[in-house]
C-alpha cells in the first residue's frame, strides 16, 4: 500500500502581522466546521491559488466581480426603498382614484332649445 500522506512543517513568525494573523485564525477557528489545521490550510491554499490562476488568465475578473457586487448593492438598496415607499404610494394612488370616482357630481346646465331661424323658408321641404 502506497503512502498518500505528505508531511510539511509550518513556521509562523509572530513579529510579522500577516503570519501572526494566520496563527490567530488557526487558534480561534471553529472546530466543528474545520476539523484540523490540515483541512483549513488546504482549503485556504486551494481557494487562494484557484483565484490567483483565474485572475492570471482573466485580468478583469476582479474588476467585474467588484462591479457585480456594486450593482447588487444598488439593486438591494432600491428594493429596500421600494418596500418602504410603495405602500404609501399605492395608498395615495388609491385615494386619488376614489376622489375621481366620487358620487358627488356637478350637474351641467341643460342645453337651451334652439329656436328655428325665422329667416329660413321652411316650405322647400315639399309642403
Amino acid at each position: 500500500m502506497q503512502n498518500h500522506i505528505r508531511n510539511t512543517n509550518l513556521r509562523f513568525n509572530l513579529d510579522k502581522d500577516q503570519q501572526r494573523k494566520a496563527w490567530e485564525y488557526l487558534q480561534t477557528m471553529d472546530r466543528q466546521n474545520f476539523k484540523s489545521y490540515s483541512q483549513v490550510i488546504s482549503l485556504a491554499l486551494v481557494d487562494y491559488f484557484d483565484r490567483y490562476y483565474r485572475t492570471q488568465a482573466d485580468p478583469y475578473l476582479e474588476t467585474r466581480e467588484r462591479e457585480e457586487l456594486f450593482v447588487k448593492q444598488i439593486v438591494e438598496a432600491v428594493e429596500h426603498s421600494l418596500k418602504q415607499s410603495l405602500p404609501i404610494f399605492l395608498s395615495g394612488l388609491t385615494a386619488g382614484m376614489l376622489e375621481r370616482e366620487s358620487p358627488i357630481r356637478v350637474p351641467f346646465p341643460a342645453p337651451e332649445k334652439e329656436q328655428p331661424d325665422r329667416d329660413i323658408d321652411w316650405d322647400f321641404l315639399g309642403e
